[in-house]
């Protein structure tokens, strides 16, 4: 009778666990498996079952967490990055996701311990264990095979479904653990691409490019709310070009945003180092836009709301091209650091970076690239970082449409970031009415919230909504007769850069005009995007060593680990 319960709750388990049937037997086959192994150890059918269904359920409860925060899925290979930052990341930022991990992890233990003590089954002969062990390997791999691979779990990568069946496809994927400390693009053909022919410069006088991140900001419209005029100014502005725009993460890992940005890359493509790009990828990267704008005559600048010795930033950037890298603990007074950190406010960060940028204008009149980084808008928003008596009315009209005070505290630090931005728009104008400048804004990543937005809103399930954010551009003094205004096309934000070159009317060198070339096959979404001409550009780029990554091949791909969307 025992027996027979603890088979029905490994069932109930593994259905919890996959809330499908499209991977329901590979993900059965990898329960008996895990309970012949455990088979070897405690001798019972009863005992190994009941341990096994623990262990998947522990297994499942990681992932959920996880996908909670990022939109992925777990995979193996997000254990060793825990040794790696990861994990003090998380602790600082979500602190009761991490005890709600600790106190399921307690209760699971205690479990298992409660099992081993006072569960008893039939003692199976060793001959036995041995044979089931290996039916249950052959079972397992004959599973994976006939299911298509880690490969197959690509479409459902960002889906609520499928969760223990996806991490035992990424144990059994040994080239990803192949190349865990290595680079290489898992994107990659044989055969490469010829480059499109460079493209004239359309404008005779070079515009100022400035490229703004705003922290997990995204469009509130994505989920059908309203917003204000001062938001929506913001967002989709008059005389600008604007749209919506895919990236490869959400709730954190803003850098790898910037560098599919600034190096027209996927960071999809680079698998289990997607996080660690700028500590891997210093120096292999040798055509990017800072690069390709150098080379033209522009003077290239950073402004942080980091300090220096945040990740790996300085060396990085320096090593894309990159001159002139300005940190917060750089900042002259009457910028205090110090302060600024309290809230990171874009009221105090974006006049200071604005402000550096038009004393670099004065000092030498070429042509400049300013990418600038803020941070206010990061989660968690349970916390009022706008100050008190400030943007109630936006507070007040978020609440009106929402009835949660975590997305009144996004809308409120929107609002002060769209006012801010409307103010010093207005100065550079003024203040260099000769100079042409084109800006580009986008969004990094959506911030955790949102999963609470789309389960009040009862919003249907989209698994690709939450890897959108915004991108705008807008041209002073002269540059908008360059930009078609209005409502753009959709974009990944692997393209983004070659766009605000095509909207500045800059020339495209042989890279980047192949690049405009890959915009009607993948430009709504460039790592998921099937086009062999993608893969076979990426040979090309290897070939010509502008991108130094070792051993560079058709890896295949693994869902999680390539932080791919469907």
């Amino acid at each position: 009778m025992t027996l027979i319960l603890v088979i029905a709750l490994a069932a109930a388990v593994i259905w919890w666990a996959e809330r499908s049937t499209q991977h329901l037997a590979f993900a059965t086959a990898g329960l008996c498996f895990v309970t012949a192994v455990l088979l070897l150890i405690v001798d019972d059918a009863t005992r190994a079952i009941l341990l096994a269904s623990m262990l998947t359920a522990a297994v499942v409860g990681a992932s959920l967490v996880k996908y909670a925060h990022s939109g992925l899925k777990l995979i193996a290979t997000d254990l060793p990055l825990l040794f790696a930052g990861t994990a003090p990341f998380f602790i600082v930022q979500y602190p009761l996701a991490v005890l709600a991990v600790f106190a399921g992890g307690v209760a699971l233990a205690g479990g298992a311990v409660i099992a081993l003590l006072y569960v008893q089954g039939a003692p199976i002969h060793v001959e036995w264990q041995a044979a089931i062990f290996i039916v249950a390997a052959v079972g397992l791999f004959g599973a994976y095979r006939v299911n298509g691979g880690a490969a197959a779990f690509r479409p459902i990568a960002a889906e609520r479904r499928c969760f223990f069946s996806a991490f035992i496809a990424s144990l059994l994927d040994l080239r990803s653990w192949r190349h865990l400390g290595g680079l290489a693009l898992s994107d990659i053909a044989n055969e490469r691409l010829p480059l499109m022919p460079a493209v004239a410069a359309r404008a005779q006088h070079y515009p100022d490019i400035i490229v703004i991140q705003h922290e997990s900001v995204f469009d509130p419209r994505l989920y059908g709310l309203s917003i204000g005029s001062g938001v929506e100014a913001f967002l989709s502005p008059e005389y600008g070009s604007y749209g919506s725009l895919n990236v490869d993460i959400f709730g954190g890992g803003s850098w790898q945003s910037e560098f599919s940005l600034l190096t027209g890359l996927s960071s999809a493509s680079f698998g289990s180092n997607a996080y660690y790009l700028f500590k891997r990828g210093v120096g292999r990267f040798h055509h990017s836009l800072p690069n390709w704008l150098t080379t033209l005559g522009y003077k290239t600048s950073l402004a942080s709301s980091c300090r220096r010795s945040f990740l790996n930033y300085d060396a990085f950037y320096r090593g894309i091209g990159i001159g002139d890298r300005i940190f917060t603990d750089d900042f002259p007074a009457p910028f205090d650091v110090d302060t600024f950190e309290t809230t990171h406010s874009d009221a105090v960060f974006l006049p200071a970076a604005i402000g550096a940028h038009a004393r670099r204008i004065a000092e030498d009149p070429a042509p400049r690239f300013l990418s600038v980084l803020t941070n206010f808008n990061h989660g968690p928003h349970t916390r009022r970082l706008v100050a008190p008596g400030q943007y109630e009315p936006e507070r007040a009209f978020a609440l009106a449409n929402l009835s949660d005070p975590s997305y009144a505290e996004y809308y409120a630090r929107l609002s002060e970031t769209a006012a801010t931005w409307a103010r010093l728009k207005a100065e550079l104008a003024a203040r260099f009415p000769g100079r042409p400048m084109l800006i580009v804004h986008y969004g990094d990543h959506q911030p955790v919230m949102t999963r609470r937005i789309e389960a009040k809103l009862a919003r249907p399930p989209d698994a690709r909504r939450q890897f959108r954010t915004f991108y705008a551009i807008e041209a002073l003094n002269g540059a908008a007769d360059r930009l078609a205004a209005g409502p753009s096309r959709a974009l990944d934000i692997a393209f983004l850069g070659t766009v605000a070159l095509q909207a500045a009317g800059l020339p495209l060198d042989e890279v980047f005009a192949t690049r405009a070339s890959l915009l009607d096959q993948c430009g709504e979404a460039y790592f998921a995007a099937p086009s062999e001409r993608k893969r076979r550009f990426h040979r090309t780029l290897v070939a010509q060593g502008l991108i130094d990554v070792a051993g560079a091949q058709d890896l295949g791909v693994n869902p999680g680990l390539s932080l791919s969307k469907p």
